[in-house]
């Protein structure tokens, strides 16, 4: 060969099997003949081309698929790109969709944008109780969307019994999992469809990656998202899963210290004078305390409590960072009612429990008592 043709032909050796995933960083694949290669873009889970699939994709989604008890996973490049593979994948002009009030902010504005493109209609609930399901179908009823714990609020929706109720009417549940993870709650186990996940919180962990999931609890379903997501373009980076892969090997260790961490921070706001209200499931006063007992093991490392100066507060810290996201090592304070839900009007941001004087407050795996040093400062400074 000459120069020119060896430097553009460098093919990797096979070695045994690696301890880490490796990282596919490629565009596409090599195939033996034309018929092979037009044989695997019409085969789902091939190998064939990364905007479609690719191997250190695969490895996050076989993960992530055994850890909801799912049948299939689809890795996005990010978590809205999960949600709307699902949603293109579900819905139909003119179709209906029953959701719990209190959604992320970037969820309502999708919603909003099928309501105004495709005459989609959506009917917010509270999610505490069947008969609201029951009372809101539709013969053109084809989704119930739920968070298992809601944000920033903290709402824990009665998600067996609405997702049964749903079921029982033929409409698909799709639940996002994000602040609990599959380690405190696993939707699927209890009647949910579809789980769908921001990989750059949790998953991920280290405030360096963009990504999402999404996990089927039946193939059909997961067939129609892929198909969906490849068309928007929204298959993840194999760089990107391959940092989420990383990131997810660790869950079990920061989440327990992050969980931990917010209950007792959580508590002690509770008990300041400065502090009107703490928004945290795992607190007995919390009104989804019972269901998220039931429902959950254990209440999340995120929470809101609300003060009167609440953005002069936020400047006071001095080691927790104003930032948006969570789920990563550092902790983070962000105003939802600006930032993460800064998408809704008045009328929706009191719908979704969200006020002026909220404060979100998305736990890392610092030591606890410097961030409540950090916090008591800013408390008596503001």
């Amino acid at each position: 060969m000459h120069r020119e043709t060896r430097a553009a032909r460098i093919v990797a050796p096979s070695p045994g099997q690696p301890m880490a995933v490796p990282l596919y960083q490629t565009a596409n694949f090599v195939f033996d003949g034309p018929q092979q290669v037009a044989e695997a873009m019409t085969t789902p889970g091939q190998f064939v081309y990364s905007g479609y699939s690719n191997p250190t994709n695969r490895a996050l989604e076989e993960a992530m698929a055994e850890l909801e008890g799912g049948v299939n996973a689809l890795v996005t490049a990010s978590g809205t790109g999960a949600i709307n593979a699902v949603l293109h994948a579900t819905l139909r002009h003119g179709d209906h969709v029953i959701a719990q009030k209190a959604l992320y902010g970037g969820t309502v504005a999708v919603f909003n944008d099928l309501i105004e493109r495709c005459n989609v209609a959506v009917t917010y609930i509270e999610g505490v109780d069947s008969a609201e399901v029951t009372a809101a179908i539709r013969p053109t009823t084809k989704l119930l969307y739920l968070e298992t714990i809601a944000n920033p609020i903290g709402h824990v929706p009665d998600l067996p019994a609405l997702a049964a109720e749903a079921r029982r009417h033929g409409v698909v549940t799709v639940v996002d999992n994000t602040f609990a993870t599959p380690l405190l709650c696993r939707p699927i186990e209890h009647g949910a469809d579809v789980v769908v996940h921001s990989a750059t919180k949790y998953l991920g962990g280290h405030h360096d990656v963009v990504g999402g999931v999404a996990v089927f609890a039946n193939d059909d379903l997961h067939l129609r998202a892929w198909q969906h997501a490849v068309k928007l373009g929204v298959i993840a980076d194999p760089f990107a899963a391959w940092l989420i892969i990383r990131g997810l090997k660790t869950l079990p260790l920061r989440l327990s210290r992050q969980c931990s961490t917010a209950g007792l921070l959580a508590e002690r706001m509770a008990a300041h004078p400065a502090v009107s209200a703490v928004h945290f499931p795992g607190l007995p006063s919390h009104p989804s305390h019972d269901r998220a007992t039931k429902l959950l093991s254990g209440y999340g490392a995120t929470f809101a409590m609300e003060i009167p100066f609440a953005q002069r507060f936020m400047g006071d810290l001095a080691l927790i960072l104003n930032a948006p996201s969570l789920g990563g090592t550092e902790t983070i304070v962000m105003h939802p009612a600006t930032t993460s839900h800064r998408h809704l009007d008045a009328e929706a941001l009191q719908q979704a429990g969200v006020s002026q004087d909220m404060v979100r407050i998305a736990v890392g795996v610092e030591h606890p008592e410097d961030l409540w040093d950090d916090i008591d400062q800013a408390l008596d400074r503001s």
